[in-house]
């Protein structure tokens, strides 16, 4: 791994520092200046020239500030004469902006990935995207990783699953639901969900049997936590007794922190370090997935797979008799 260079924006050091801790190579230094004028100014503290970059910057709020950052990193990159630089960004935001459905609306999922292969990168790493067409938007390989198996495994080790089902809060996501409940050997159900604005949604019914189970609730992210929220109640009407809030993404923005520990049925929260953690937010559990990263990463250096990663969902997890389709 001597020829691999690891570089962080100042979204999410942490998690960058434990993928080198897996690689078994140093975090590169950084210097982001800003100027008077309020312009930022990136410079890598390493020699780059015929190095294979990866930079870790997930866009996480303020986010346009941290998409500059790291626009700016592959571009002095790309300017030092790096071998390949590739972006590394395990929560990639404008993924929820997949699609037309107004009139005149921008498509940032789209212009992001422009902007990146614009500045440099010749490819990027990102872990479950809200859309998944969004990963052709990209003119550049896309290695789009999943936190699925790593988050099965919270739950199979030394835990009971009688009488446990497993909740998908749309139906759009029942198939991420489907994968994971088969990882656990537990049926599946899922929400009715239709979605009035950014932050309002309405869940008409709950399709499948929750009474008298224990929920696992997995959703690809909780942003504010409104769609949570209306879930939970669903759920608690339908008669569970309690329920697993589980993510990948786990922004925990505005009013989520407070609705979660409001909730009587919440009997912990599971998310991934794909972000950095909220503060205040009890029963919380973060799931690290600084392993996959670093896998894919040594993968790509060398050459080899990164889909065979995730053979059966994840061949850490998954039994070897269970075959998942994709």
């Amino acid at each position: 791994m001597r020829d691999v260079i690891v570089f962080s924006g100042s979204a999410h050091e942490p998690l960058a520092r434990q993928i080198c801790d897996h690689l078994g190579v140093p975090l590169s230094g950084v210097d982001i200046a800003r100027f008077s004028n309020d312009c930022l100014q990136a410079q890598l503290l390493v020699n780059c020239r015929q190095r294979d970059v990866f930079i870790v910057q997930p866009l996480v709020p303020p986010t346009q500030e941290h998409l500059m950052e790291l626009l700016m990193m592959i571009n002095a990159a790309r300017g030092a004469s790096a071998a390949h630089v590739t972006a590394v960004i395990p929560h990639y935001a404008y993924a929820r902006s997949d699609k037309k459905d107004a009139s005149r609306i921008s498509l940032g999922g789209r212009l992001v990935a422009d902007m990146l292969v614009t500045a440099g990168a010749d490819r990027v790493i990102t872990m479950a995207l809200h859309a998944p067409q969004v990963h052709g938007f990209f003119s550049c390989p896309v290695d789009h990783l999943t936190a699925i198996g790593a988050l099965a495994a919270h739950f199979r080790d030394d835990r009971d699953l009688t009488d446990y089902v497993v909740v998908s809060p749309d139906l759009g996501n029942a198939k991420n639901a489907t994968l994971f409940a088969r990882l656990l050997g537990l049926p599946v159900a899922a929400g009715n969900k239709q979605r009035l604005a950014d932050d309002r949604v309405v869940i008409d019914s709950i399709v499948g049997d929750v009474d008298g189970k224990r929920a696992i609730v997995l959703d690809d992210e909780v942003a504010t936590g409104g769609s949570m929220i209306e879930l939970l109640d669903k759920l608690e009407a339908a008669g569970s007794p309690g329920a697993a809030v589980v993510c990948t993404h786990g922004l925990f923005a505005g009013p989520a922190v407070e609705r979660l520990n409001a909730h009587r049925l919440i009997t912990e929260v599971v998310s991934t370090d794909t972000v950095p953690p909220p503060q205040g937010l009890d029963k919380h559990i973060v799931v690290s997935v600084s392993d996959l990263f670093a896998e894919a990463i040594a993968r790509i250096h060398v050459g080899e797979s990164v889909s065979s990663l995730f053979d059966g969902v994840d061949p850490t997890h998954a039994s070897p008799q269970l075959k998942l389709p994709f």
